[in-house]
């Protein structure tokens, strides 16, 4: 994905895109759930985020469904009422193989076609708007796995790991999301010192093919599985290990959130894209 500048974009080219009143604000767009634990959690991880970055940045935390007055056209209107004219937009999600990723990022005009239909209806947005990437294969949250696998972790050097996420049926968004976690993987085999590492999808299958796959390669090895979700749920309690169910190996079974590297994560790619726009404006 690309930065996409919209917006009243001629109206800025027209008196120099660069006097006093613009202003940069940051809108962290999440899914959303009915469990208020859930949101909480979100809400969390974003709150110590904006202690990270500057302290008159404008971060709103928004949710794609489900919370109502939290949307993302609320967030929006809230960022654009504090006056901020460049918005922002990173999607907390995992996967740029998240067909949530790919139809907001249509509604908020960052590409003119989704790569599926959606019932999402077009956000209307004032400011100049930065549409970002998801986690994706992020070394940061490499990190987090690992920490998560510490306390289930004996000897890495024999040991293998499995990361299981989401995916997709169809097949752009499946390859997008099996590409990711595979970085993810080796990332996490190369700081954690593991033997080896795969990564699953949630097919049938698929969990139980990509352990046969550690299995041929580290015959002895002892088996881990970590879930890359954001927040625990039905997903991570339920849909993962009834895949594992059956194959000997040692799940850990919690969810990045709230460990506080997803927030480094967030306040990170914040200051990345505050670098980028101020060497944007200063050309």
């Amino acid at each position: 994905m690309k930065d996409y500048v919209g917006g009243n974009e001629r109206e800025r080219e027209e008196r120099g895109g660069t006097d006093g009143a613009d202003r940069p604000g940051i809108l962290v767009i999440s899914h959303g759930s009915r469990e208020p634990g859930w949101v909480a959690q979100v809400d969390e991880a974003v709150a110590e985020a904006r202690t990270k970055l500057p302290a008159d940045l404008p971060v709103v935390a928004s949710y794609l469904e489900l919370v109502e007055g939290r949307l993302i056209q609320d967030g929006v209107r809230a960022l654009e009422a504090l006056g901020v004219t460049d918005i922002y937009a990173l999607p907390l999600f995992v996967s740029s193989g998240s067909t949530h990723v790919d139809e907001i990022g249509w509604a908020l005009g960052a590409y003119a076609e989704p790569r599926r239909e959606t019932d999402l209806e077009p956000v209307a947005v004032s400011a100049r708007l930065s549409y970002g990437e998801p986690i994706g294969s992020d070394p940061e949250i490499a990190r987090a796995l690992a920490d998560k696998l510490a306390a289930r972790s004996r000897e890495p050097a024999a040991e293998c790991v499995l990361l299981v996420g989401h995916g997709s049926d169809e097949p752009w968004f499946y390859e997008a999301w099996r590409r990711e976690l595979e970085g993810l993987a080796a990332e996490l085999a190369r700081i954690g010192g593991y033997a080896g590492a795969e990564a699953a999808l949630l097919r049938p299958d698929e969990p139980a093919a990509r352990i046969a796959v550690l299995r041929a390669r580290h015959p002895e090895a002892r088996m881990l599985a970590v879930p890359v979700f954001l927040s625990e749920g039905y997903f991570t309690s339920s849909a993962v290990p009834n895949r594992l169910a059956g194959l000997d190996i040692d799940y850990a079974e919690s969810a990045l959130l709230p460990h506080p590297l997803v927030s480094d994560w967030i306040a990170g790619r914040v200051r990345h894209w505050l670098s980028r726009r101020m060497e944007r404006l200063e050309v």
